[in-house]
């Protein structure tokens, strides 16, 4: 099969010590009251002059444990992708999945030929390289054999790919796809590169996934050991009368003659004609020729014969892609579903085209619905990629505690966090309690933010729901994410005097 999925992760296990009694496993065997240690982990290092706002809860009975700041406005980052996961799997239920429809003028002839083919998207995030080669292998087993026109995109169940005006500049990051109703492997493709065998030559370049939208120009070389090196990937696109088109990736710098591959993910800037190109690239490679090019064009009533219905992963898939990796492209298409389908039956149409206005609407409506008091919230992306959105801890307490409890969707609300020590952005972090916390992960390094909302699995039995936000940290990033996983491991190991419960810490 051509073409290959993206993103793979491997797993890591790690061990650590496992409590007999409600205790930190320390060297003096005893446990600080959980105030007194929080009050000491946020008040010094990389926390000490940060905004910090943190709330816990426990789950059995609501009593709250711990609060500092709870009530506060900050930036969240990707702790606004709870809001994103509890609203979508509430509008569409774990079992939904979004359609992808290919059309024709007529059936296949006895030939198996169609004039012109239609591919048209339905805001199906999580479409990779191997879904599309299913998608073409499919169209031929139902009798495709060729196309004698144009391959036509048509992704105006969206508005317009593009990015939010919140995020500023656009860039070729990865994290930073542009959002389409037609997109393949999140909208980002793979950069190989490789030294050749002998200094003074070209570096060797390969693009994941080899397709003849993304046209290579090479000027990376091969150099000596020890010469200065380094490698920078760009990207520029080109416009056709036709509505087609294509992005020229530019490699250039220099490696060494010794080095390993060094993989490098970049974003494209159109989903819309990237997804078609990769299209036509399976069905070539399952024996269907395409005659004419990809280019845009809006399926009309003249295509009127629907060649495959593709029905993608569920939303419970799509939720858990989007929650376990942080992906923003992932969550920003549910926000923009939310949107299109706001006042519409999922057995009729959508009632309109996506767009974030709508979207942010629809998914402060439905998460309303479940409880969650968002008064004074400010939500203005799916994903926390802007700067500009405001929750505080206890809206996200309150969010997870709703998402937990809810009988037709909290098994598949808790699993999609990403689980310590074991997988998703919290695969390398929390050694010695591992698989003992599920939080959703948090991280705008510009604007100095981190943060960490989930659940905590004590050795008594009880679970801790728990909201950490730190807006302006010192230091790096590393490190505050660091202080941040020490305030969330002390939720496994601190008591609370039977006394004190349910008297926080308030200030």
């Amino acid at each position: 099969m051509r073409g290959s999925v993206l993103g793979r992760s491997s797993l890591i296990s790690l061990l650590g010590c496992v409590p007999l009694v409600v205790a930190l496993c320390s060297a003096g065997g005893a446990a600080e009251p959980l105030a007194k240690e929080l009050d000491r982990h946020r008040g010094r290092g990389p926390l000490a002059k940060a905004t910090v706002g943190i709330l816990v809860v426990r789950a059995s009975d609501g009593a709250t444990l711990y609060a500092h700041g709870a009530d506060r406005l900050m930036t969240p980052a990707s702790n606004q992708k709870i809001l994103t996961a509890l609203a979508s799997l509430s509008r569409f239920g774990p079992t939904h999945r979004f359609v992808t429809r290919v059309w024709a003028p007529a059936v296949p002839g006895i030939d198996g030929v169609v004039d012109e083919l239609v591919v048209e998207g339905a805001g199906d995030p999580v479409l990779n390289s191997e879904d599309w080669w299913r998608v073409a292998a499919a169209l031929k087993r139902d009798g495709l054999r060729g196309v004698r026109g144009d391959l036509r995109v048509d992704d105006t169940h969206f508005e317009p790919a593009g990015w939010h005006p919140s995020w500023g500049r656009p860039s070729a990051r990865a994290y930073h796809a542009p959002v389409g109703a037609l997109t393949a492997n999140y909208g980002t493709f793979l950069t190989s590169i490789w030294p050749r065998g002998k200094v003074g030559l070209p570096a060797r370049v390969e693009i994941d996934p080899p397709v003849p939208y993304l046209r290579l120009r090479n000027r990376a070389t091969t150099v000596a050991k020890g010469e200065v090196v380094g490698v920078s990937v760009g990207r520029g696109k080109s416009f056709t009368e036709d509505g087609g088109g294509f992005e020229t990736i530019r490699v250039e710098g220099a490696v060494h003659l010794q080095a390993g591959v060094d993989r490098v993910p970049r974003s494209v800037e159109d989903p819309g004609l990237y997804a078609g190109s990769l299209l036509l690239h399976q069905l070539e490679a399952n024996d269907v020729f395409v005659e004419g090019n990809v280019r845009r064009g809006v399926r009309s009533e003249a295509d009127g014969a629907l060649l495959l219905a593709w029905a993608g992963r569920s939303v419970q898939e799509v939720v858990q892609l989007c929650m376990k990796y942080s992906n923003n492209a992932i969550a920003e298409s549910l926000v923009k579903n939310l949107g299109a389908w706001s006042g519409a039956t999922l057995e009729g149409s959508p009632a309109r085209r996506g767009d974030w206005t709508e979207g942010i609407r629809a998914l402060r409506g439905e998460v309303g619905k479940l409880g969650v008091d968002l008064s004074g919230a400010r939500l203005i992306d799916g994903s926390g990629l802007s700067e500009q959105n405001r929750l505080s801890p206890r809206m996200l307490v309150q969010a997870l505690e709703v998402g937990r409890s809810r009988f037709g969707f909290g098994p598949e609300f808790v699993s999609a966090m990403p689980i310590a020590g074991a997988d998703g952005t919290l695969e390398r972090r929390f050694e010695g309690a591992r698989g003992r916390i599920r939080a959703k992960t948090g991280l705008l390094s510009d604007a100095s933010v981190v943060a960490l909302s989930g659940f905590a699995e004590r050795a008594d039995g009880e679970t801790w729901i728990f909201s950490i936000l730190v807006n302006g940290h010192g230091g790096g990033s590393r490190a505050a994410m660091d202080a941040t996983d020490r305030l969330a491991q002390a939720l496994l190991d601190a008591y609370v005097p039977a006394q004190a419960e349910g008297a926080p810490t308030v200030d």
